[in-house]
């Protein structure tokens, strides 16, 4: 072969193997680049888990709540509320979501039809389970999104535990707590249990499930006693009101939609503030 032949040989072939590497790289930065195929951690593949976290995601949102009776509304409400937030919130706080934890600890109303209540001896060590293992895979912010106020106290209890032996940033929200004056606001008035507050919530994303025609006023009923006066085992309505006069579904289609928004911006603020908190204070970066 020709000495020159063979120079301009090796050349073109080194030429399209850099060539070959940028193209390489710059496909290498496309993919690293783009968004998450999913936030769902049901429907992630592990190979992409590996690329997000912790690396472009260290935050996640775990919706909690409970199966049980809600009025004229799905038994499941206490989880498909904070799911549908999840949903909702999850790109703007660049955070996955886990599945939803479907069950929790509803004893005074076990009685009613559908309802499923785990008795806590075996419900916080499977929550605490949970959380720690959202932590051994190196998210930094767990944000847990509670539906069920009966799940307060044992999740409270957890964050807690887990937070300090892990060593990473909890968060538990009770959403209609947080977001009690939008409820005034919107509503003009207090809410409740399966209230106006609940039922538009879940009338903005599912509205098919909602079931005004089953109603009746009276189906309603205030929390009228004070606290340790008395307890009634199940409870005597699945709509408790949580002021007398005050708090009966509306069913009004505008309210419902105007609320979730506003629900959601508090709740994702919520978290935002408490990141930016955390991460200023340089607490368990």
């Amino acid at each position: 072969m020709n000495r020159n032949v063979g120079k301009v040989l090796v050349l073109a072939l080194a030429a399209i193997m850099v060539a070959a590497a940028a193209t390489a790289a710059g496909q290498a930065a496309k993919f690293a680049a783009k968004s998450p195929t999913t936030r769902e951690m049901n429907l992630v593949c592990w190979q992409e888990f590996a690329e997000l976290v912790p690396g472009k995601i260290d935050t996640v949102l775990v919706p909690m709540g409970s199966l049980e009776p809600h009025g004229v509304i799905p038994n499941g409400t206490d989880n498909l509320s904070p799911e549908a937030m999840a949903r909702d919130i999850g790109e703007r706080l660049n955070a996955l979501i886990a599945p939803t934890l479907n069950y929790g600890m509803t004893a005074a109303m076990k009685g009613y039809p559908g309802a499923v209540s785990i008795p806590e001896e075996a419900y916080a060590p499977f929550a605490e389970a949970v959380l720690q293992n959202l932590a051994d895979q190196k998210f930094k912010n767990i944000i847990v999104l509670n539906g069920h106020g009966g799940n307060t106290n044992v999740l409270n209890q957890a964050a807690t535990r887990v937070a300090n032996r892990a060593k990473v940033r909890v968060l538990v929200l009770n959403w209609w707590v947080v977001a009690d004056d939008i409820t005034k606001a919107v509503f003009k008035e207090n809410g409740g249990h399966a209230g106006n507050n609940e039922t538009a919530y879940v009338q903005a994303f599912l509205p098919a499930y909602i079931h005004p025609e089953r109603y009746t006023k009276d189906m309603a009923a205030p929390v009228v006693a004070p606290a340790g006066a008395w307890v009634a085992v199940p409870v005597t309505s699945t709509i408790i009101l949580y002021e007398k006069g005050q708090g009966y579904p509306t069913f009004r289609e505008d309210q419902a939609k105007e609320y979730f928004r506003k629900v959601n911006d508090r709740v994702a603020e919520i978290v935002q503030d408490a990141i930016k908190k955390w991460d200023a204070a340089g607490v368990y970066k």
